[in-house]
């Protein structure tokens, strides 16, 4: 087997998180290779091309190009960009999954994408410092998606632990945190756009678990989409799976309600422990712990 069936096979059996990610890798690759050919050539229509693909925050120029709200949460320019956020993207992702559905998460992916756009818009056409700018103002990049993805994780699950390089182990609110407070800072730097853009993923990250804790679903509109474009041609078979979904959904809010009381209980247990000891536990509380060990 070479390695463009190897590509075809993982991108077939692969989930959704690595489909997004190959998405974005297949972008990046196919502008920047045709860049390079349009620059060998003497053309420059590549930096046009790239006005097709990024979000302009110039509402006529929107207007005209309405699907970029889309395609610029696929598209990448620079090496290093493409890289962090699919690495972040790839972290987060899986943290997610370990509570949420693949749907849920490209539901999540393309709305938070979509909310980043909407407040990097709202912002260079409301505020004046930006008003020089904003007919050449274009938003392009993953990481509004990416913090959608990322703040979902710190919302639903704060108290979960990374294990950072140099640093140790770190929970997901204090990472959250740190994240909200170096955009914050940066948009009065050369990336205002990109700044904004990463605010308003993360805003719809943290509401949408807010939403979905009391039994509201904010990507319900994304992934009804994409049962459609997904169902098979047949009308039984459509019906069989959207009732089977309904089941398995609320299911699913239970299931990951009682996981995420259980994993707080845990996380309180251990900061008593790390606190005054295991001596300072109660009768109730060594036996979650003996059974846990279990």
């Amino acid at each position: 087997m070479n390695i463009i069936d190897e590509i075809k096979q993982s991108f077939r059996e692969g989930g959704l998180l690595v489909k997004i990610i190959y998405v974005n890798l297949a972008v990046f690759l196919v502008f920047n290779i045709l860049k390079a050919l349009l620059f060998l050539a003497g053309s420059d229509f590549g930096y046009t091309l790239s006005q097709y693909l990024a979000v302009p925050a110039y509402i006529p120029n929107l207007l005209s190009r309405p699907w970029t709200i889309f395609t610029y949460m696929f598209f990448h320019e620079g090496f290093i960009h493409i890289l962090f956020n699919l690495l972040w993207l790839y972290w987060f992702g899986r943290i997610f999954l370990g509570y949420m559905s693949e749907r849920k998460l490209l539901g999540v992916y393309l709305m938070g994408g979509v909310a980043g756009a909407f407040l990097y818009i709202l912002f260079y056409n409301v505020f004046p410092v930006f008003a020089n700018v904003l007919p050449i103002s274009y938003a392009l990049g993953a990481s509004a998606s990416v913090y959608a993805v990322v703040f979902a994780a710190v919302t639903y699950a704060p108290n979960v632990s990374l294990n950072l390089l140099f640093i140790g182990q770190v929970r997901l609110k204090y990472i959250g945190a740190f994240l909200i407070v170096l955009d914050v800072i940066s948009i009065a730097g050369s990336n205002a756009g990109g700044h904004i853009a990463h605010l308003g993923g993360a805003l719809f990250g943290f509401l949408y678990i807010y939403s979905y804790n009391k039994g509201f679903d904010l990507v319900k509109p994304a992934t009804w989409l994409i049962d459609v474009f997904s169902a098979s041609s047949s009308t039984r078979k459509r019906s069989k799976m959207k009732v089977n979904y309904k089941r398995a959904a609320a299911d699913d809010f239970e299931y990951n309600k009682m996981k995420a009381e259980k994993q707080a209980e845990i996380d309180r247990i251990l900061e008593k422990i790390s606190k005054a000891g295991y001596e300072s536990l109660t009768a109730d509380e060594k036996n979650t712990l003996f059974s846990l060990k279990k």
